[in-house]
């Protein structure tokens, strides 16, 4: 599965219609729910929001997407064909409307949102999804030096760290390489 490296933004003109396609990496649900509400916020002299979301969340993956107004089926689904069509998760894409008086049609709409969604995310820097896992630790002083080099090689990093009788640390590291950290620290 893929993702998007960072958030990138599009726009066209569609008969006198503002169009602003807008994508953003989120790992979480409330993170897209966030981000769409920064957009009203943003955008709030716009007619539409419309959006879609997948996202990898702890009881599998979530996707949902809202037509914000415009006539059923016609901006959040094909939005949301395109995340799934092309297997991308923890983004969400939106695109801003803004009504330039000419009515476009159910077609129309439907060909607006989708054209808008797939330029967003052709645009965008899309990168293989890494899993990450966090792990606690609990180690010596004299192994701390061994433990955050040989992390380093295994692309995690420390998230948090207490010094007491001995070192307790939170690590972040990708998931595949959890088992080479687990081997490392019996050694």
């Amino acid at each position: 599965m893929k993702t998007v490296a960072a958030e990138w933004a599009v726009e066209e003109l569609i008969k006198k219609s503002r169009f602003i396609g807008v994508v953003c990496p989120c790992s979480r649900e409330r993170d897209a729910l966030l981000f769409i509400e920064s957009l009203r916020v943003q955008h709030s002299g716009a007619s539409h929001v419309a959006f879609a979301y997948r996202v990898l969340g702890a009881d599998g993956l979530i996707g949902r997407c809202n037509d914000a107004g415009e006539p059923s089926g016609t901006a959040g689904k094909p939005i949301f064909q395109h995340l799934d069509g092309k297997q991308l998760i923890n983004l969400c894409v939106a695109v801003v409307r803004y009504y330039g008086g000419v009515k476009l049609g159910v077609g129309g709409l439907t060909r607006a949102y989708g054209s808008l969604a797939k330029q967003v995310i052709d645009a965008a820097q899309i990168v293989e999804h890494i899993e990450f896992a966090e792990c606690e630790l609990s180690l010596d002083y004299s192994r701390l030096q061994m433990l955050d080099y040989h992390l380093k090689k295994l692309d995690g990093v420390i998230v948090h760290q207490d010094f007491a009788d001995s070192v307790t640390l939170r690590v972040k590291l990708p998931k595949h390489q959890l088992a080479a950290l687990q081997a490392l620290i019996r050694i």
